[in-house]
């Protein structure tokens, strides 16, 4: 079989993280305030080019039209996690440009890569076969406990608002995962509890791996970023690797659930098409 090529593009992605890095070392301000969505950036197209060459298929280069829907979900999608950091006031942004355009910019960008972060890492650790001979038993979920599980996610949901409360950050770390997720196994999505039922934890594996990755990388560019966020969690605070409070890094490991269950709940309706979970992890 012919190998893939890497695509030039994923070399320009290294080049950038490397000139973001020695800019940022070199007290270059601009790039100081724009470092985070600069590295993101790079790491992505790195990221798509190194899953193109092992499969042969990636979002930059077979889905390209999906790859430009994913951006702006990803900065709507991320809205609503501010929207409850509102009531829940665990994270806050610093040294943030004081011309509220330029802010509004690095928001956006930034915002824009989450999703695809998150989705390229997972495709990419898919692609390398990691965790693919994980099983357990084949699951059956019964009408009566997906109920409940729609239920609880948007018990989850509605307490910190209802009730504000920085305890309540896990509530909207996984909220989503139990309201969504039933939601899209009826409705013929790519659903972990499809995989579950399948008896295949692949997926909700590599999942969470993709989350920490990535929790760990955005915290360690972030650590360095002239604008950047600082978190205020109510146990063990003081106890951190780089901005993170330790205990705040098992909540990548859930967001990163939530990153597939939301897209996956509005992707039909943004491609108009249906797609089954076996094309999603097979590709």
């Amino acid at each position: 079989m012919k190998p893939n090529r890497f695509p030039g593009y994923g070399w320009a992605g290294l080049a950038v993280i490397f000139l973001a890095e020695v800019l940022l070392f070199i007290e270059f301000r601009p790039v100081g305030t724009f470092f985070t969505p600069l590295v993101w950036t790079g790491c992505i197209l790195f990221i798509d080019a190194l899953a193109f060459k092992k499969r042969g298929a990636s979002y930059l280069v077979t889905r390209r039209r999906e790859f430009l829907t994913l951006l702006p979900v990803s900065v709507l999608f991320w809205l609503v996690f501010e929207g409850y950091n509102l009531f829940l006031d665990n994270w806050r942004y610093v040294g943030l440009p004081e011309n509220l355009w330029i802010r509004i910019f690095g928001y956006t960008w930034s915002f824009a890569a989450i999703w695809p972060a998150v989705l390229e890492t997972n495709e990419l650790l898919l692609a390398f076969g990691v965790c693919r001979t994980a099983r357990i038993r084949p699951l059956d979920f019964s009408n009566r406990v997906l109920n409940v599980f729609i239920l609880f996610g948007a018990v989850e949901l509605l307490l910190p608002i209802l009730f504000p409360s920085r305890w309540w950050g896990i509530l909207v770390w996984t909220g989503f995962v139990f309201l969504l997720d039933p939601l899209n196994f009826r409705w013929g999505r790519p659903s972990i509890i499809a995989e579950f039922r399948r008896g295949r934890l692949q997926l909700f594996l590599t999942l969470m791996l993709s989350g920490l990755i990535c929790g760990f990388l955005w915290e360690f560019w972030n650590f360095w970023a002239g604008a950047k966020w600082v978190y205020y969690v109510p146990v063990l605070a003081d106890v951190k690797i780089f901005e993170m409070p330790v205990v705040g890094y098992f909540g990548f490991l859930a967001f990163a659930l939530e990153v597939f269950v939301m897209y996956h709940f509005v992707r039909p309706w943004l491609l108009k098409e249906a797609v089954s979970a076996s094309q999603q992890l097979q590709g």
